[in-house]
């Protein structure tokens, strides 16, 4: 059991050595946003329990100039074109097609969420 520990700690020692190696860039602040939701952020909260509706997956979509947000709950297995139709019904009807979105997804994501937008 010693030795499994030893692998596991030079592992994690490896690792953070790696990352520090690794140039990430200058860490810029967000614009400060002018009017209610012009610029917004979303989260996606995965790993929830089922509801009794099958959805397991949380889109946190957050105003960042009144920080009034709203919580939609979806399947995992969602796609974009599900998530934009569900994004539509909950918040752009009742506010507008925000100016920016900030999110916890990758480029690839957000790239194909503009353009099916």
């Amino acid at each position: 059991m010693l030795k499994d520990v030893h692998k596991v700690i030079e592992r994690c020692v490896a690792r953070k050595l790696r990352a520090r190696r690794m140039h990430m860039g200058f860490i810029l602040p967000l614009t400060i946003s002018k009017q209610p939701w012009m610029d917004i952020s979303m989260v996606f909260v995965l790993g929830l329990p089922r509801t009794q509706h099958g959805k397991d997956l949380v889109i946190v979509v957050v105003d960042r100039f009144s920080k009034m947000s709203h919580f939609i709950a979806c399947h995992k297995t969602n796609d974009v074109v599900n998530i934009i139709g569900l994004f539509f019904t909950k918040a752009v009807r009742l506010h507008r097609v925000p100016k920016s979105i900030v999110s916890d997804r990758d480029a690839k994501f957000l790239s194909h969420f503009w353009k099916t937008l």
